[in-house]
């Protein structure tokens, strides 16, 4: 399972002139079945999405996807989990 930090940059005036595209590559990421949550870093430091069910290499092209990275109102982090131990609700990340 992935963590990816999505910290605004600089260009973070920027955001609502891309909004409407970064909601939609959030939709898509549920929607095809990697993103698990998503949600904002407090106090307003950027956002954060939880993936699975895809690899490194996919989840980083897919990020690169993201109207916020590509036009830099955000630097993406993309960290790599491998979970050892979970709540029962959450054992289908073990896989």
């Amino acid at each position: 399972m992935f963590v990816v930090l999505l910290k605004f940059s600089d260009n973070k005036g920027n955001a609502s002139q891309f909004m409407d595209g970064h909601k939609d590559w959030i939709k898509r990421g549920f929607d095809d079945g990697v993103f698990l949550l998503a949600g904002s870093l407090q106090p307003g430091l950027g956002g954060a999405v939880v993936a699975h069910n895809t690899s490194l290499p996919e989840l980083q092209s897919r990020v690169n996807e993201d109207p916020f990275v590509a036009e830099n109102v955000v630097s993406a982090e993309v960290l790599e989990i491998e979970p050892s131990r979970t709540d029962q609700r959450l054992e289908f990340l073990q896989a």
